[in-house]
């Protein structure tokens, strides 16, 4: 899975007419500042520190360089009181969300002892909802953290934000690929190719099937053989596994890894139906091996051209969950559970055991045949998301929070996993369409609502909590 770096933007500060009144107030508070900015850097971030600023006019030279940095998210650090006019100017000019952080030195004061220089170190939530409300004002999102500097719950919400930020970016600089044409009749799953920059940033690449052609076309046999090699690694062979599709689906995935390292891309839908057997129906139905590796790498790539569902899956990625191409499957009201999984791609990453690859005849409601992964998520806490496409254009998150479950299984080449949302399936299953979700989205492994919600407020997109 891919560990996206994000750059944070960090500024402190705190009012200039205190360091002459209070002369042990600043090193004290500087101390504070490096301290939060090597925390910052154990977060896995690209910190641009700035520096301490105490007055509006060092405010504005901060907001210059954060504004050259192109920074994904701006980290301002309330470390005494500061005035608005401090920090106002460099969230307007950044270009990037902004948390603000209130960290006292300590859980609390010693309040026998202190004199005001010292408390006045404790004083970082004092401006807070000045800032706020200047931010407010000004049509600046506003959010924040609260806590002292080794507070361990307050650095989870931070990492919390630093975390959907970087996914933010991936979303902003990434490249989508979509190869092929919509599965006729599924009015769910097309999107105007507009909407995704307009939503998320972004560039939309349309792919031919005959640029995936010309680069299997060029596969050599020792690619293929050593591509066949890395799936043997991958996947537990089923006896149902025929060498010729093995060794043409060995032979497309090299294609695919090529196609996405010409075009740069970073996820992938696609689909084509074929007719009787000639080379795009080859094509089209020998992408599941490819695909799924891909996908395990960072790259989702899905399939029936489901672009919304891959983007979902990127998010998933990038926040560590995995995330592999879901649909509803069959209710078992017996035992409580949603069954959910796909005949396609899926993020093999997240298999509870070592992937199966079987041999199918045939593909249900499409062309072709060839091999098809099978796999259950790994057991424990789940999350399922998708991305809905409103009448207006705009994208919301839809989640829901459940676990994968122990149960029988069906074996037909698909991924299948027994979900356990904690109510009726049928109940779960009438508020999850009531949504609008289209049939695909993606499962990913852990409880990520609190991470989604915070990428949500970045995106400045609705999110929708399913929970019957």
């Amino acid at each position: 899975m891919t560990d996206t770096k994000v750059r944070v933007g960090l500024v402190a500060g705190g009012l200039g007419a205190y360091w002459p009144q209070f002369p042990e107030l600043l090193p004290q508070l500087k101390r504070s500042a490096e301290r939060v900015s090597e925390r910052m850097r154990a977060l896995g971030a690209d910190v641009v520190d700035v520096g301490f600023i105490s007055d509006a006019q060092e405010g504005a030279a901060a907001a210059e360089r954060l504004r050259v940095a192109d920074c994904d998210l701006i980290v301002g650090f309330l470390t005494t009181y500061m005035t608005a006019t401090m920090l106002v100017p460099i969230a307007q000019r950044s270009g990037a969300p902004v948390l603000l952080i209130n960290l006292q030195p300590t859980e609390s004061m010693e309040h026998a002892t202190f004199d005001t220089g010292q408390w006045l170190a404790y004083c970082g939530a004092c401006p807070l909802p000045e800032m706020a409300n200047a931010f407010l004002r000004c049509g600046i999102p506003f959010r924040s953290v609260s806590g002292y500097v080794e507070d361990e719950r307050a650095w989870a919400r931070i990492g919390r934000w630093v975390r959907a930020a970087g996914v933010r970016a991936a979303l902003r600089r990434g490249r989508h690929g979509l190869m092929g044409h919509l599965y006729p009749g599924m009015l769910d799953v097309s999107t105007d190719l507009t909407l995704v920059p307009a939503n998320f940033g972004g560039h939309m690449e349309v792919v031919e099937f005959d640029d995936l052609r010309v680069r299997v076309e060029k596969v050599t046999g020792v690619e293929a053989e050593a591509k066949k090699k890395e799936a043997e690694e991958v996947f537990e062979l089923a006896d149902s596994v025929n060498d010729e599709d093995f060794s043409w689906a060995a032979r497309v995935a090299v294609g695919l890894d090529r196609l996405v390292e010409d075009f740069e891309l970073d996820s992938l839908a696609y689909y084509h139906r074929g007719l009787d057997g000639e080379v795009h129906e080859r094509l089209g139905a020998g992408m599941i091996l490819g695909a799924s590796l891909l996908t395990a790498r960072g790259v989702p790539a899905v399939g029936e051209y489901e672009l919304r569902t891959s983007l979902a899956m990127l998010i998933m990625d990038r926040l560590g969950a995995g995330g592999s191409f879901t649909e509803l499957q069959a209710l078992d009201f017996q035992r409580g559970h949603v069954e959910m999984g796909h005949d396609g791609p899926a993020h093999l990453a997240i298999s509870d055991s070592r992937p199966l690859l079987r041999g199918l005849g045939v593909y249900h409601g499409k062309r072709g045949w060839g091999v098809s992964v099978e796999f259950d998520v790994k057991h424990g806490p789940v999350t399922a998301f998708g991305l809905r496409q409103g009448r207006d254009g705009r994208f919301a998150f839809v989640v829901s929070e459940g676990a994968v479950v122990d149960g029988p299984l069906l074996q037909i080449g698909n991924t299948t996993s027994r979900v356990d949302f904690g109510c009726d399936p049928g109940e779960w299953t009438d508020a999850w369409s009531a949504t609008g979700i289209s049939h695909h989205w993606a499962l990913g492994t852990g409880h990520r609502l609190a991470d989604l919600r915070a990428l949500a407020d970045l995106m400045e997109a609705e999110l929708i909590h399913v929970r019957p």
